[in-house]
């Protein structure tokens, strides 16, 4: 799946980005809204990791998201 199809239906895609990083919260989902940078920032945020590490979580999630 694209980003751009994860974007549209991010509602949907939200439940399977909170099962993936549990330490995101409602909010922190609220304020990505679908975009791909900030949904990088927010993993690098919570978790303290590299930005390059965020970069990699976060195409995996897309990968294998199923909205």
């Amino acid at each position: 799946m694209n980003w751009d199809q994860i974007q549209g239906k991010w509602k949907q895609a939200k439940g399977q980005a909170q099962q993936k990083w549990g330490d995101l919260t409602e909010d922190d989902l609220d304020v990505v809204d679908g975009k791909r940078q900030e949904l990088v920032g927010k993993v690098q945020e919570r978790y303290g990791i590299a930005k390059e590490e965020a970069e990699k979580q976060v195409k995996e999630f897309e990968s294998s998201c199923n909205c």
